[in-house]
């Protein structure tokens, strides 16, 4: 088995969980390659095992992993959608940050989580994307999003007016600081912070979510993943953000922006000991009551 291992620069607390994830795998025997930045960052902290190789873009990993192994947190994962893109490699994150609802893995469950990925003892979450188009090219060949797609105002400007239309027909014009296009699994995101609903994860949907709408009727909107979205921005600044995860560009207001399903899917490590509703109530405290503790 060959494994690929992405992560980001991170404290010294984090060590003695990197070295075991690096002394389980050449314990296992598992080929290791490693992305060339990561490996930068921590090739003089840690002792490493003498047989590794290094990877520094998508077309690099393809040959070399089955699986890609996340060190961090959410944020650390996303950034992995570059490197795996369309080549169906699997993802799965170890998470050293917070709340790691899509780096599953507890960074004390190590030992057994690699266990069982060399024993195939998991299945496979393929997650829907959001792509975006523009007659600019915003994002490059990058225009690619897991969790979220998101317009909104710079700090220091007014409110805006984004109106949507769905397949050529008119929406909504919302008066919001911004507006979030989630994925089911960005559901439990920026979208939920700001009064979106939990989408299931095989939910063939997408979510319209506001940001701090002027108009307190307006709500999160439900729509299927096989529309084409559009979005033209009205605002007293001549420039807006636009976010693809956590990927930012400063767009001109005049720039017409349209949104879709993208044409592959994203292929997440479940372990069978974890579903989808038990890393909700683990992770979110869904439905949890302290009155009853």
């Amino acid at each position: 088995m060959k494994i690929a291992l992405y992560g980001r620069d991170f404290n010294d607390s984090v060590l003695p969980f990197v070295q075991e994830v690096f002394d389980v795998l050449a314990a296992n025997k598992i080929e290791i390659t490693v992305y060339q930045k990561f490996f930068d960052f921590i090739k003089n902290k840690l002792v490493l095992p003498t047989q590794i190789s290094i990877f520094s873009d998508h077309n690099e990993l393809l040959s070399k992993a089955d699986i890609l192994l996340s060190l961090g947190g959410d944020g650390t994962l996303l950034d992995t959608l570059a490197l795996v893109r369309d080549s169906q490699i699997p993802v799965v994150g170890i998470n050293f940050g917070r709340l790691g609802f899509l780096a599953s893995i507890n960074k004390s469950e190590i030992n057994d989580a690699i266990e069982a990925l060399i024993h195939g003892e998991y299945s496979i979450d393929k997650r829907s994307l959001l792509s975006i188009k523009s007659q600019t090219g915003l994002f490059g060949d990058e225009n690619f999003a897991l969790n979220d797609i998101t317009i909104h105002r710079r700090d220091d400007s007014a409110m805006m007016i984004i109106h949507a239309y769905m397949n050529g027909e008119f929406v909504n014009s919302y008066w919001a600081d911004g507006l979030i296009i989630a994925t089911p699994t960005g559901s439990t995101a920026y979208s939920l912070s700001c009064g979106g609903p939990i989408i299931l994860p095989t939910a063939q949907n997408f979510v319209i979510t506001p940001v701090a709408p002027h108009n307190l009727n307006v709500r999160p909107i439900i729509v299927p993943d096989n529309v084409e979205l559009a979005f033209e921005v009205e605002a007293r600044s001549t420039k807006f953000l636009l976010t693809c995860d956590s990927r930012t560009e400063t767009v001109d207001r005049s720039v017409k922006i349209s949104i879709s399903k993208a044409k592959f899917n994203i292929n997440l490590i479940r372990l069978n000991n974890e579903t989808f509703l038990t890393t909700l109530r683990n992770k979110l405290l869904w439905g949890i009551d302290t009155r009853n503790y």
